[in-house]
């Protein structure tokens, strides 16, 4: 989805807001740190962006009047994590360029997008085939494990076939019992058990699950091997790509130890 851009913008933009975390890391990884400018209280990679540039607010709490005052020629944004109103608004100041990514392709396509708006081509793509490369190495676990992922509690909420942790969880050797259902539903811990879940995530984000919830959970799923995994690894879609196949990797020898231990 673009807004006021072809693609491309005539003269490398000097003035950035990022209003998306794993793509303000991004930014980070092509180089263009002079020119970022404001970025969002949730853009925690890298560390120090939140000193050195203006905090514009949420994702969803967007701050209209900071980001005129700082005259950005380009805004980046992502049309599932940030309100259209808000993102509208913006388009009629400023260019704003929209991604919407909901598995691996469409995260390399964005990446390279970013390369040609920003003026960064060589460092997009070399950081795309990287990618490529990373996760053609993959293994992943034998078979396919019935998984359910959860992103919050009270109430809990899972991800659908449609989204980007979907298409992660895939490379993990996981099926997603939630495959059927769109975007982020609520489910039941009763309905999880009916489904057969053999393994169950619980994300450090946006919900901070920690294990304290496993223990309380594994009351309720005897049967279940449950696991707290990092929440980045599995929706951030930037340069944040390059550690996820590792990390795949860890959690499903992780599962596989885990499962051979129930038995």
């Amino acid at each position: 989805m673009l807004l006021h851009l072809n693609n491309e913008l005539v003269k490398k933009p000097v003035r950035i807001v990022s209003l998306v975390p794993s793509q303000t890391e991004l930014l980070c990884h092509l180089g263009l740190e002079k020119a970022v400018v404001g970025i969002t209280k949730f853009c925690i990679h890298p560390a120090n962006w939140q000193k050195t540039k203006a905090i514009v607010g949420g994702t969803k709490s967007i701050d209209i009047e900071k980001i005129k005052s700082l005259n950005p020629d380009l805004i980046i944004a992502n049309k599932e994590e940030n309100v259209e109103d808000q993102i509208l608004e913006l388009s009629r100041h400023f260019p704003v360029w929209v991604s919407d990514v909901s598995n691996l392709g469409e995260a390399l396509q964005m990446i390279n997008d970013i390369g040609k708006l920003t003026k960064t081509v060589t460092k997009a793509r070399k950081l795309v085939i990287e990618i490529e490369i990373a996760f053609k190495k993959l293994t992943g676990y034998p078979g396919k494990i019935k998984t359910c992922y959860l992103i919050w509690r009270r109430p809990y909420m899972t991800v659908g076939g449609d989204t980007f942790i979907s298409d992660m969880l895939s490379y993990c050797g996981c099926l997603n019992l939630y495959e059927d259902v769109v975007r982020y539903p609520t489910v039941e811990i009763d309905h999880i058990m009916e489904k057969d879940c053999k393994l169950l995530l619980l994300s450090t984000e946006p919900y901070p699950f920690k294990q304290k919830h496993i223990e309380e959970l594994k009351i309720q799923l005897p049967g279940t091997t449950i696991i707290l995994v990092d929440g980045e690894m599995f929706s951030w879609y930037g340069s944040r790509l390059l550690k996820a196949p590792a990390y795949f990797e860890q959690l499903s020898l992780q599962t596989k130890i885990k499962r051979q231990q129930r038995i």
